[in-house]
C-alpha cells in the first residue's frame, strides 16, 4: 500500500480523471512529485525552478481560478520542519518571479505538509500552492479547497 498519495482526498466533485490518476499512483506505490516520478503523472511543463523548486501549472485547477501554480519541493520532505533556510528563500523568489511575470493581482498562497488525513491534499510531498480567481467571470463562485 502506498503512503505517498490519499485517495480519500481525490473527490473533486465531477473531475473523475483525477480520481483516476491518484488511484493509479497508488497502485504504482511511488510519490508523484518527486522529481523523477513527475513527469509519467504530470503533463504540464515546469515554469521555473531553483535549486529547491519547480514551479508548474496545477493540472486539475480549482474550478473558478484563473490562475493555480504549485511549487513542489525537490527532495521528497513532508513536513515544514524539514524544509532548510535556503529552501524558504527559493521559495519566496520563485513565487515572486512568477506573480510578476504573469501580472497576478492577488491570490491565495498556501503549503500542504505533514499527514493528508489534517491537510486534505492528495499528495503527501511538500508542496504549496498559488490560487487567483478569475475576476472577470462575472457569475464566478468562491473558489474552495478542501483542509482535513
Amino acid at each position: 500500500m502506498s503512503n505517498f498519495v490519499d485517495t480519500n482526498n481525490s473527490n473533486r466533485g465531477e473531475n473523475e480523471s483525477y480520481r483516476d490518476v491518484i488511484g493509479q499512483i497508488k497502485k504504482d506505490e511511488i510519490c508523484p512529485f518527486c522529481p523523477e516520478n513527475l513527469s509519467k503523472y504530470h503533463k504540464k511543463p515546469i515554469l521555473e525552478e531553483n535549486d529547491y523548486w519547480l514551479l508548474t501549472e496545477n493540472m486539475y485547477p480549482y474550478s473558478g481560478a484563473k490562475c493555480h501554480l504549485l511549487a513542489i519541493h525537490k527532495v521528497h520532505i513532508e513536513d515544514v520542519s524539514q524544509v532548510s533556510k535556503e529552501a524558504w528563500g527559493g521559495l519566496l523568489e520563485i513565487i515572486q518571479r512568477e506573480t510578476e511575470k504573469i501580472n497576478i493581482k492577488g491570490g491565495t498562497f498556501y503549503m500542504r505538509f505533514g499527514n493528508t488525513a489534517h491537510t486534505g491534499a492528495s499528495v503527501v510531498h511538500l508542496h504549496a500552492n498559488l490560487v487567483s480567481p478569475d475576476t472577470e467571470d462575472k457569475n464566478r463562485k468562491p473558489i474552495m479547497f478542501r483542509i482535513g
